[in-house]
């Protein structure tokens, strides 16, 4: 078994990473297909912790921008990424990976409530993290709560799963002649407003050194050639 550069990961994924070619919710292979890319890094010994958004289900700014409260529409999308997070709970379990769901909101009838040395002690172990409610607080992206989580347990990587294979100067699913990045600097992807991640969650890594990893996750193995250290997507990192 060949041994993984990257021992333990925090991974990324939207919401519209479950909803497959379905317009809403999750489907079901989609959601399977998922179940099995973590498996194989599993496999790999890799101890894994996820994050997941709700752009399937609900949006809080989505919510604000048609006239509700931007609180409580972001309390209503942290929830939206607990029910998520219980469906991949869910699919993981039936597939013989132990998994748990700690959420930032508590609900302890559903899940466990969020604590870092819960999730430290469940990936020692070798179960499949998944926190659930974003950071638990409004006005904060599950961008951001990704990069959070991943530094408060120390993770060595941080992967970001999108629909395009890494990190273009514009969109190249609108732009044909978009150039994709193969390495970045935390400062030229503030500067240059780059929508990979939110300013709040790039500036957090950048204060902290900590590697963001932007990657294909329709194509199947890129998450394991990615945390076997072999050039996959885009790598955010360091300075100019």
């Amino acid at each position: 078994m060949t041994a993984p550069r990257f021992k333990r990961a925090l991974l990324k994924l939207s919401g519209e990473a479950l909803m497959g070619e379905a317009a809403y919710g999750i489907h079901p292979a989609t959601l399977d297909y998922v179940v099995k890319e973590i498996g194989s890094l599993m496999d790999l010994g890799v101890e894994l912790a996820l994050v997941i958004g709700a752009g399937n289900i609900f949006r809080g700014v989505a919510g604000a921008s048609s006239g509700m409260d931007r609180a409580q529409a972001d309390n209503m999308g942290m929830l939206a990424t607990v029910i998520n997070a219980l469906a991949l709970h869910d699919a993981l379990e039936r597939a013989g990976i132990a998994a748990r769901v700690l959420s930032a909101i508590s609900m302890p009838t559903v899940c466990e409530s969020y604590s870092r040395q819960k999730a430290c002690k469940h990936l020692r172990q070798g179960r499949v993290v998944i926190f659930g409610a974003g950071t638990g607080n409004p006005y904060f992206t599950t961008d951001t709560a990704a990069v959070l989580r991943g530094l408060e347990i120390n993770a060595d990587v941080i992967c970001k799963a999108t629909r395009v294979d890494g990190v273009y100067d514009k969109d190249p699913l609108v732009h044909a002649d978009a150039q994709k990045f193969d390495r970045l600097s935390y400062a030229e992807v503030l500067e240059r407003r780059l929508k990979v991640m939110d300013a709040a969650a790039i500036s957090l890594a950048m204060d902290n050194d900590k590697a963001i990893m932007v990657f294909d996750m329709n194509q199947p193995g890129n998450m394991k050639r990615a945390l076997a250290g072999e050039p996959v997507g885009t790598l955010i990192w360091g300075e100019r």
